[in-house]
């Protein structure tokens, strides 16, 4: 693989599923080339109720250009669609179309997934529980044979334990926060059981591949203290994460940063893990 900037990027949007006579699109970016090149689900963030595949189109296509096959995924969101655990279901289910289709986008059918913030925490999730009867709910009708584990994660400031995170919110008045996460998940025993810090502490089977941690420094939005207990957890329960600490990462989309050194960095830190860990063995 490439290690540079070198290919050319046909970027177009695809329908992954209809719902409700809805039609919810992935926004492609496929370099152009033979293959295959490592296969990438995007998640975008907006705390969990706004935003969409256009979000990170700077870094989506950056990491095209460098031979990575990205499907940037739009998946519902309150107050227009549910909340949690659908989101989580589209992404499960976003994850498997890619695999049956990663061929004809000259991708891998070991299939890996980028999230940052809310869209990390997703990430995480359906990483962690690739099988849940929940997650895994909506059918692939013309292949129900591929499931959706993924092959590695790249969690960008992730809200990796949304309980954490809500009353961290409460106690510093981040009123804006707070009521992001009333509205995606109204409880709190919700956001206890739809979180990476739980399933690691307590589900008896998880996946556990490996993960790369994009953590900004002096973070506001997304405290050290949660990152860190995550990351013990997952390392004391066997899984190989890796974390990398950034300064001057945008706080919100990659677009507000895109051009800035950290984050050329940063898209050269994911280029090098994912083309390392793309051809991991997921179940296809």
């Amino acid at each position: 693989m490439a290690n540079s900037d070198e290919y050319e990027v046909d970027v177009r949007d695809v329908e992954y599923q209809r719902q409700g006579g809805k039609s919810w699109l992935a926004r492609i970016y496929q370099p152009q080339g033979v293959g295959p090149f490592p296969s990438m689900i995007d998640i975008h963030g907006g705390a969990w109720h706004n935003g969409d595949r256009m979000n990170n189109v700077e870094i989506d296509g950056a990491l095209a250009a460098r031979g990575i096959l990205v499907a940037a995924l739009d998946f519902r969101q309150p107050p227009a669609d549910d909340g949690y655990p659908a989101s989580v279901s589209d992404v499960n289910l976003g994850v498997r179309w890619l695999k049956a289709h990663a061929a004809e986008l000259c991708g891998t059918t070991s299939v890996g997934v980028i999230g940052n913030s809310s869209g990390g925490h997703l990430a995480v999730l359906s990483a962690l529980r690739p099988h849940d009867s929940r997650y895994a709910a909506l059918p692939l009708a013309s292949h129900p044979d591929i499931d959706a584990r993924l092959s590695y994660v790249v969690a960008c400031w992730p809200v990796i334990d949304p309980l954490f995170r809500y009353r961290f919110a409460q106690q510093n008045n981040r009123q804006e926060l707070v009521s992001a996460h009333l509205e995606y998940w109204v409880t709190e025993e919700a956001m206890a059981e739809g979180n990476p810090q739980t399933a690691i502490e307590h589900d008896t089977q998880i996946d556990m591949p490996p993960m790369l941690f994009i953590l900004k420094k002096d973070d506001k939005n997304h405290p050290q203290e949660m990152q860190e207990r995550f990351i013990a957890s997952y390392h004391q329960r066997g899984g190989p994460l890796d974390m990398q600490m950034f300064d001057g990462l945008p706080e919100h989309r990659w677009a507000d940063a895109a051009e800035l050194p950290e984050a050329i960095r940063a898209v050269d830190t994911i280029t090098e893990f994912v083309q390392r860990h793309s051809l991991a063995p997921a179940s296809a």
